[in-house]
């Protein structure tokens, strides 16, 4: 008897259907078939379906058995079609009365050999996918449901092992949905964290973080070791803007997909913060894999990705940000496909003024060749360091400033500017595609930063004595902008723009 499931499969971190067909009672030795491209994971679920069946008290099927997963030029990976083959061999065996339920329901999750399930990576996706395919609703672990009650519509149901999902099918027991507003709430518990009242001095630098972060804008923070670098770039998240659900939505998808939900990784209605070491490749970086899955970049998507000791990376690795920082998606091409991921975050950076960390430094001796100096920068190359709006100094702190007890501003007040001149971008991108400052298009930028003919001679004078290129010209028109925002002025005024020219210091080749 032929018997068919629904289920899925991801595709970077959308999911797409998957058909799930037992046919039991061949003629041929008693064996189990499984097609369909299945990876290794896939394989082994033989195994694990056979002795979670036993278990739970059901009868494995005692004839040849050929199980097919279509689309059959789709590859397929990873435990998640246990559930659904498991139950598929039931309705396949004449173990269910009621087999035509399955067609109601996306089926999702693994088994353990004792029929108790497992989470599965991608549950949100499943979950979107099931409602746009009108499907009744969805089965899933308890911990995976719990994540694709997210999805406003849906009937998400948790089953705990095979037999109470055989029981439910059955109308034999009743289970109830998880609710979407319960779910979304139990998200919604931020914890309290880090904050920016811990940092003690860098007023500049606090200044230009909370720019950068208000408008959108990549930020470069160049300073000795011990000024306060990445403790400042640990505490950004914290002024950031509390992401919408839907921009929660996307994070969590990404999340999900590249299996990080599954221990616990992701926080709740929490922008992300990723800090790759200088180590990593250009795949884990970009993403990728024989079978293309999200990187950094990705994971990083509507928050911040920080490369502390930027001229550490490997010049490729950094090369392959320049197309992403512009566009705010990745294409990755393989063999097993072609999938675009989003990346919108904001790149924060960080490195020493030197190879030794101490050119500048009053209290320490550089002992770097200004020929040192030149190669250590010139790691950076000129087209990406075009893609980062703001360059900053971070200066080593003096005694006094170790030494005051005197708190900074709260992360709570920081955030509160920021989601004010936030709001101000929302009403004014309201009808296009930008959301911030930063993500500006030409047109958007003539529009909305013009500034009087004193300002464009002041501008004009500073490309030509800075050697700066047209993409660093848009760049201090935008950051301008995000200035005048802070502020609550409606247009640009001079003390914008000089302010915003200041923070190209890397274009100027600075040797103290």
């Amino acid at each position: 008897m032929l018997a068919t499931v629904q289920s899925a499969a991801l595709h970077g971190i959308k999911a797409v259907p998957v058909q799930v067909e037992v046919n039991s009672g061949e003629s041929g030795d008693p064996r189990l078939i499984l097609v369909g491209l299945p990876d290794a994971a896939v394989k082994e679920s033989n195994d694990r379906v056979f002795s979670a069946l036993s278990t739970s008290g059901f009868r494995p099927p005692r004839t040849r058995t050929t199980i097919n997963l279509a689309p059959g030029d789709l590859r397929k990976e990873g435990p998640i079609y246990d559930l659904p083959i498991a139950l598929g061999i039931l309705a396949s065996t004449q173990q269910m009365s009621h087999p035509s339920r399955l067609q109601s329901y996306v089926i999702a999750g693994e088994l353990g050999l004792s029929g108790a399930t497992r989470p599965v990576r991608g549950a949100l996706a499943m979950a979107i996918l099931a409602k746009e395919s009108g499907k009744e609703g969805i089965l899933l672990p308890p911990a995976s449901a719990k994540e694709a009650a997210l999805v406003e519509g849906l009937s998400v149901f948790s089953v705990e092992s095979l037999e109470q999902a055989y029981l439910f099918l059955e109308n034999k027991i009743e289970l109830k949905p998880l609710h979407h507003t319960s779910s979304a709430q139990s998200y919604s518990d931020i914890k309290e964290g880090i904050d920016f009242h811990e940092i003690k001095g860098q007023l500049a630098l606090r200044r230009a973080v909370e720019i950068a972060v208000a408008g959108g804008h990549n930020l470069i923070m160049i300073g000795p070791p011990g000024s306060g670098k990445s403790m400042i770039a640990k505490r950004i998240p914290a002024i950031m803007p509390k992401p919408s659900l839907e921009e929660f939505l996307e994070i969590l998808s990404i999340h999900s997909a590249a299996g990080k939900t599954l221990d616990g990784t992701i926080k709740p209605l929490e922008r992300p913060y990723r800090n790759p070491h200088h180590t990593i490749s250009d795949v884990g970086l970009l993403g990728g894999g024989t079978i293309p899955g999200p990187g950094e970049i990705s994971l990083a998507h509507n928050g911040v990705l920080f490369l502390d000791e930027l001229p550490e990376f490997k010049r490729s690795a950094l090369e392959v940000l320049r197309q992403p920082l512009e566009d705010r998606s990745v294409t990755i091409s393989r063999s097993a496909g072609k999938i675009t991921l989003p990346c919108g975050f904001i790149l924060v950076a960080a490195m020493n003024p030197c190879p030794c960390g101490y050119l500048g430094d009053p209290k320490h001796e550089c002992r770097c060749s200004p020929i040192q100096i030149q190669r250590y920068r010139s790691r950076i190359s000129g087209p990406l360091l075009d893609r980062i709006d703001i360059h900053i100094e971070a200066p080593a702190l003096s005694i006094e400033e170790l030494l005051s007890e005197k708190p900074g501003e709260s992360s709570e007040v920081i955030r509160s500017r920021i989601e004010a001149a936030r709001q101000k971008q929302t009403l004014r991108f309201s009808q296009n595609h930008a959301s911030n400052n930063a993500q500006m298009s030409l047109a958007q930028i003539q529009e909305h930063c013009a500034i009087n003919d004193e300002m464009g001679d002041l501008l004009q004078q500073a490309m030509e004595q800075l050697s700066l290129s047209a993409r660093a010209y848009d760049r201090i028109l935008k950051v301008a902008r995000t200035i005048a925002d802070l502020e609550g002025v409606e247009n640009i005024q001079p003390p914008h723009l000089m302010e915003a020219i200041q923070y190209r210091s890397l274009d100027r080749n600075l040797f103290y």
